[in-house]
């Protein structure tokens, strides 16, 4: 998931797609546990989405602009 196309959401979106992903992430521990996971990149892809959006989310929840260019 891209940072531009999370932005282009709504904050209600973004809620949903979280706990969409949290279920899935759910879903894909127990598949581990259990030896039936096939895709294991999945479980980081995931993790890593969850905290993008929530990163994002709480960026437009307290009006923060787009992260600056590091400076060198």
């Amino acid at each position: 998931m891209k940072p531009a196309d999370i932005r282009a959401m709504t904050l209600d979106q973004i809620d949903d797609e979280v706990l969409k992903l949290k279920k899935e992430r759910f879903n894909l521990r127990f598949q581990r546990a259990s030896g039936q996971l096939e895709n294991t990149t999945r479980v980081r892809e995931v993790r890593r989405d969850i905290a993008r959006l929530k990163t994002i989310a709480q960026q437009k929840r307290h009006g923060s602009p787009k992260r600056a260019a590091a400076k060198s």
